[in-house]
């Protein structure tokens, strides 16, 4: 017999698993009287050894749910073995407990009238359960709340748009454009805070090391908030110290953020009173530089239960908070994580109805070098910088093509458009570029595709700066986006300043030599010959099927891409078919193995699909550059 085997029949065993065990056992019988249980209720309840023994085990239960547990245990007076009964019990400190018990009915087994009970503290798992019931809550919360803020800036702006397309007087006009740009502002404000968090959350955020000084920082910062307190008959006031006049180094930006957030919080939910913004030094210790900016206001307050979740993701102090102020809910989580990771805190001490204050403490190393103030450029600024640089914009929304190549034109750069990735390489094969500013997510070809397909071009099409234009920001796809081969991103929402920034500031975009300019020399894709032959090179027949042509084609080429759209394949086969004299006529050859091509695939498809949705498309490209051509051809008759 081995150690072990002796080990087991001697019963050596049991004080292992029942006197020192985790779980708490007791022997009780029908009536409730506790007849024995383990040194495990010390620990876990805090009663001494044996103290229960001979007490009634009902007396320790929650009263509230006596009748409910004592109904479970005659049920379990009836079952050979019970599992996962949950009740609550008294504890030394006369607090109660979640436990949740198994039993053994010893008169099924033994005869006798009693049970033990295996019970075990389920007091954390219950606390992890109300957790994440109350988090779930939130985050549904939150969704109901950002959903609302975003359907409210963007109802309002197709709304007032609706107005606009009417008539209106100049100062109506004024009017809706300036409603227009504060809902947008709106949208952008709670589209960036969604954002942030999913960049301090992926971990992509990052944090300069420049030099700044809160002296000049802080008045400017202030200002913004001027006019909308003033509006509120607020008192807005700041203090700096003196000792603070120095240079430091770090991420002013990021400040602002947490600033910004705190200022406009005060400003919103004060109503009477002022806002006092206090900047001091707590110390400056080995070169760095303990800065404390506290924001105090005599607003609404926040309630006492409420101060230990406003800076938890999708939370706000109140429900009714959201439906009457607005806001994602997200702007103090954002604050805190921004501070936090500068290795500083923030804190708040509040009372309802006589003001909140906030306060940052983060540290600063101080700078040795002077701070250059740069001009900042303007959305409409125009120098032999910007002047005739040839960009191809690939984005096939209209309207973000049309923010984009307006911003461009302002610039007098040379602008070329592409609806999407596969134009956009064709475009390169016969004209040179500065730079490619590309959408992502687009139909037939992507971003990404488009990029792997450039960069195997060759020089000078292959080595053409590329930047992302993408309202995905994330840390993935900004990777994404470098790995296909893009020089940099610029995320939408984009302002001209932050375009002009990318191109001509990062990337130092200057205009390519007039040589370089010129289009490759590609030959004419018509050959009128043939109408030449057949008319007899009669000019005003010429003329005339010419005029036809750049007339009547693009209404077709319109209803092809309807039909396609529409699913239309039928009424799609018979244009194609009417447009097929007209390329053989001008002698179009290349498109006109095209066009048969699509008519045949029109007749036989039941359903969309990609090759004929791509055929189509690079015809219709392909036509409307031909009508161009001969519209100037035509010029000559």
């Amino acid at each position: 017999m081995t150690k072990l085997e002796a080990y087991v029949k001697k019963g050596s065993f049991y004080k292992a698993v029942v006197e020192d065990g985790s779980d708490i056992i007791f022997i009780v019988d029908f009536e409730g009287k506790i007849l024995y249980h383990n040194a495990s209720v010390h620990e876990t309840l805090g009663y001494r050894a044996k103290s229960l023994i001979g007490k009634n085990f009902f007396d320790f239960i929650l009263p509230a749910s006596l009748e409910e547990f004592k109904a479970s245990f005659r049920q379990t007076q009836k079952r050979l073995y019970t599992e996962k009964v949950e009740f609550q019990f008294l504890c030394k400190d006369r607090t109660y407990r979640f436990l949740e018990f198994n039993a053994i009915n010893l008169k099924n087994k033994e005869g006798l009238p009693g049970l033990i009970l295996d019970c075990r503290d389920i007091t954390q798992r219950k606390d992890d359960a109300v957790e994440l019931l109350r988090a779930q809550k939130a985050k549904e919360q939150f969704l109901a709340n950002i959903s609302h803020e975003i359907r409210t800036p963007i109802n309002g702006i197709a709304g007032i748009a609706g107005l606009l397309s009417k008539n209106q007087n100049p100062e109506e006009r004024e009017m809706y454009l300036n409603a227009i740009r504060h809902s947008s502002e709106n949208l952008k404000v709670i589209i960036n805070d969604i954002l942030d968090l999913a960049a301090i959350d992926s971990g992509k955020l990052k944090f300069e090391k420049i030099a700044f000084n809160l002296k000049d920082l802080l008045p400017s910062l202030i200002s913004t908030f001027t006019y909308q307190a003033r509006e509120k008959n607020l008192a807005l006031h700041y203090t700096i110290d003196e000792s603070l006049n120095k240079i430091l180094l770090g991420d002013p930006v990021r400040l602002n953020q947490v600033l910004i957030n705190l200022i406009s919080n005060a400003v919103k939910f004060t109503h009477t009173g002022a806002i006092h913004v206090k900047v001091e030094m707590e110390k400056l210790q080995k070169g760095i530089c303990h800065v404390c900016i506290s924001v105090k206001d005599t607003g609404v307050g926040i309630p006492a239960e409420k101060l230990n979740t406003i800076f938890e993701s999708f939370s706000q102090a109140d429900e009714s908070v959201t439906r009457r102020y607005g806001g994602s809910g997200l702007g103090l989580t954002i604050a805190r994580q921004l501070v936090e990771l500068q290795n500083g805190r923030i804190e708040v001490q509040s009372q309802e109805h006589i003001g909140s204050t906030f306060t940052v403490h983060i540290p600063y190393a101080v700078g040795t070098t002077k701070i250059s103030k740069q001009t900042p450029h303007i959305a409409s600024h125009v120098d032999n910088t910007t002047r005739n640089v040839r960009v191809l914009l690939v984005e096939d929304n209209d309207i973000n093509r049309l923010y984009a190549k307006s911003i461009l034109q302002t610039w007098k750069c040379n602008t070329d458009i592409a609806e999407n990735g596969l134009i956009a390489i064709e475009k390169l094969k016969s004209n040179t570029y500065d730079v490619i500013l590309m959408d992502v997510q687009m139909p037939v070809m992507d971003g990404y595709e488009a990029t792997k397909a450039i960069r195997m071009m060759p020089h000078p099409a292959g080595g053409t700066p590329i930047v992302a234009l993408t309202a995905n920001a994330t840390k993935i796809d900004v990777e994404k986006c470098l790995v296909a081969g893009m020089n940099d991103y610029l995320s939408k929402p984009f302002t001209p300043e932050d375009l002009y920034e990318m191109l001509f500031e990062k990337l130092k975009i200057v205009p390519a030599s007039a040589s370089e300019l010129k289009p490759a020399s590609t030959p004419k894709q018509y050959d009128l010959a043939y109408l030449q032959n057949i008319s007899g090179n009669n000019q005003e027949f010429i003329k005339e099927m010419l005029q036809t042509f750049v007339q009547s084609i693009p209404a077709s080429l319109g209803e092809m891409e309807e039909a396609l759209n529409l699913s239309d394949f039928i009424k799609l086969a018979r244009v194609a078919h009417q447009i097929k004299p007209s390329m053989t006529l001008l002698g179009i050859n290349n498109l006109k193995d095209s066009v048969i091509k699509i008519e045949e695939m029109a007749k036989e498809t039941k359903v969309p699909s990609l090759e004929l949705q791509l055929n189509v498309m690079e015809f219709v490209q392909a036509c409307r550059e031909i009508i161009d051509d001969l519209a100037e051809e035509l010029k000559k008759y």
